[in-house]
């Protein structure tokens, strides 16, 4: 024996929430995977199952109360979130207390999309492959829009007027900025692409353009771009290769979010996460719930299983991570495709084939 102390045993606490519709079914694929690759990591893989959702508001009243909310911060690593909305539910009460109660509830300020493109047939761009798809979108996540200021005058009138507020703070706005470039810094790209549209919306862009050059000038090492964000949708289709990180609102970023997701092959392929440093991460595929879907087996559950892998990257599992990415390229590139893909494969049998690459694939 060498008498040198032995390795510390890796472990990860992570709540599973599936949510609604297609969620449950894209989760349990996700889970496959992400066991299988811990497994093969030794890690220790504790998961708590939860039943927030639609069928637990439907039966209780409860969407997601304070305590809960408060333990999930507390006591685990990650939370791994399926989509939630259900038709069942009219206003969605329950989906927007779950998903803006953990976003805000958490101050989860940074929302992070990578945008891959892992086969170049599953892009609507010309002749387009990896190589040019491959990009990281920081979205701000707990302002602007999405802060819910605002309210009606004279509701359900002919005089009905509607007024919601787009919230800019000093901190908010810096702080994802920097994390912006932070993240190109930690991960050996060059370039920030800030959008806005300040050339229209005065004041909240304003901010965002002179915190963006105090910003920059902390970061001489990392190139400092501003586009206006319509001038970005078109660089996203026609000169992707240009783009390494890009930050940007709250509203744009959930809009550029979708448009990613389109040059990469499409929703189900769209992995997030919600992040704050020193906080447990909320993961969680971008695509809706699907009702319509649900039960039937062909939902995509790649989204989901990228999902676990920008999960595993944020808990400093990078081999488990990067393993899990490779893993959705093999099947991927093998024909392993679901229906939003043009193939028939399963929701269970994409995930078997995710769960078998990981185990055999080679060591990197």
């Amino acid at each position: 024996m060498s008498g040198g102390a032995a390795p510390a045993r890796r472990a990860a606490r992570v709540a599973v929430i599936p949510g609604d519709g297609i969620g449950p079914e894209v989760i349990a694929e996700g889970v496959k995977a992400l066991t299988a690759a811990c497994a093969r990591g030794g890690v220790d893989l504790a998961l708590t199952h939860l039943d927030f959702g639609a069928e637990r508001y439907l039966r209780t009243g409860e969407t997601l109360p304070e305590a809960d909310r408060d333990r999930l911060g507390r006591d685990f690593d990650a939370l791994y979130l399926g989509a939630v909305g259900d038709p069942r539910v009219p206003d969605q009460r329950h989906a927007f207390d779950i998903l803006f109660g953990l976003r805000f509830g958490l101050d989860l300020y940074a929302n992070v999309r990578p945008v891959k493109l892992l086969d170049a047939r599953l892009t609507p761009l010309r002749d387009r492959g990896p190589a040019d798809v491959d990009f990281v979108l920081v979205r701000e996540n707990t302002e602007g829009l999405y802060a819910h200021v605002g309210g009606f005058f004279k509701r359900h009138t002919a005089d009905e007027t509607a007024v919601q507020l787009d919230v800019n703070t000093h901190r908010g706005v810096e702080r994802i900025l920097t994390y912006a470039f932070d993240l190109a810094r930690r991960a050996g790209r060059r370039t920030v692409v800030m959008a806005d549209k300040s050339n229209a919306l005065t004041y909240g862009h304003d901010l965002w353009q002179r915190l963006f050059r105090a910003v920059a000038a902390r970061y001489p090492d990392i190139t400092a771009r501003h586009l206006y964000v319509d001038a970005l949708t078109a660089l996203m289709v026609q000169r992707p290769q240009e783009l390494e990180v890009v930050v940007t609102c709250n509203m744009f970023g959930d809009i550029l979010g979708d448009l990613g997701a389109a040059l990469q092959g499409g929703l189900g392929l769209a992995p997030s996460a919600n992040l704050r440093p020193g906080a447990p991460g909320l993961f969680e595929p971008v695509h809706g719930s699907a009702p319509a879907l649900a039960g039937r087996g062909h939902a995509n559950p790649y989204g989901a299983i990228l999902t676990a892998a920008l999960l595993c990257d944020d808990l400093g599992l990078a081999a488990e991570a990067a393993l899990l990415e490779r893993a959705v390229t093999h099947v991927l590139r093998a024909g392993v495709l679901p229906r939003d893909l043009g193939g028939d494969a399963g929701t269970a049998a994409c995930g078997d084939a995710v769960a078998a690459a990981v185990a055999t694939l080679p060591a990197a």
